[in-house]
């Protein structure tokens, strides 16, 4: 007789899919436990291919700062981008215009507290995200 085995699928706000199948004794702490792991990481829980349920708040909930987050995860992760690219990007995402000042602020925010990086003189300015390092998970998570 086959082992138990539980599947879980994660899709990410940004699209990237992840797999998880676990086989043997499956407790309902050892699937607590995986649906917390998709509630730390944000992530959308799929149950069949039709539909899904998303962990966190849907952008139309978020405010613009966080919209504006979003948008940069998802379409700068590892790269330089400038107010203009992400106000293009947001436009884009949302289907709203924004203001360019607006945006800029935004941004300046975003370096005050550690979610970007910023080079270059006002003119000619450019953001990154900074990067963090992952967490491992403890060895101790699935027993």
């Amino acid at each position: 007789m086959p082992e138990p085995a539980f599947k879980v699928e994660f899709k990410d706000r940004w699209g990237t899919r992840y797999k998880l199948v676990v086989e043997g004794r499956l407790t309902s702490e050892k699937i607590k436990r995986l649906l917390e792991i998709a509630n730390l990481l944000n992530m959308v829980v799929e149950e069949g291919e039709e539909e899904a349920i998303e962990i966190g708040p849907s952008p139309a909930e978020m405010t613009l700062y966080e919209r504006l987050q979003l948008v940069i995860e998802r379409y700068f992760p590892d790269g330089w981008f400038t107010a203009r690219d992400v106000r293009d990007a947001y436009e884009r995402e949302f289907g709203e215009p924004v203001k360019a000042s607006t945006v800029s602020t935004y941004l300046a925010r975003m370096v005050e507290r550690r979610f970007l990086a910023r080079a270059g003189p006002p003119s000619k300015r450019r953001y990154r995200l900074v990067v963090e390092p992952v967490k491992p998970v403890p060895r101790f998570w699935f027993r």
